[in-house]
């Protein structure tokens, strides 16, 4: 896991519709970094549609929420569309930013972990064992209330 508050390592990758996202083009706003294994398997998707769920809440409060797995543009895609999901999915098959956020989990999986990163890039929060269905409230919680979060927020 990252110490927090330190700069968020930068990267690009393609979304699910095979646009290229850079964290740094995110600057000035929050931004919720969550990695996980697979999509379309069970806590996968629980996680997934517990943020789609509150994702209104997430934009209200500033947030953007981006996935990250392994996971073929193609295979985001399909993911995106079965369950409807309104945020960006990104693809990481060589493992490089899994690898970067010490997200890989050896040999070959990735484990679910979740960053908090402010307007700055400083990473401010880190979820390294994150319960699928509680994890978008938990953050939620973080933001609305501040006091599991640097009071600098």
């Amino acid at each position: 896991m990252l110490n927090i508050q330190k700069l968020a390592p930068d990267f690009t990758l393609p979304d699910q519709d095979e646009k290229n996202h850079t964290l740094s083009d995110y600057q000035g706003t929050f931004v919720l970094l969550y990695f996980y294994p697979k999509d379309d398997t069970p806590g996968c998707t629980r996680e997934a549609c517990a943020i789609r769920d509150v994702y209104k809440e997430f934009k209200k409060a500033g947030i953007q929420v981006i996935g990250v797995s392994k996971d073929s543009t193609k295979s985001h895609k399909k993911f995106e569309k079965k369950y409807t999901l309104p945020f960006i999915l990104l693809s990481d098959e060589q493992q490089t930013v899994i690898n970067a956020y010490e997200a890989s989990r050896h040999p070959i999986g990735t484990r679910r972990i979740s960053y908090l990163i402010d307007p700055k890039g400083i990473i401010v929060k880190a979820y390294p064992d994150v319960s699928p269905a509680e994890h978008p409230d938990e953050v939620l919680k973080d933001i609305k209330i501040g006091t599991r979060v640097p009071k600098s927020w």
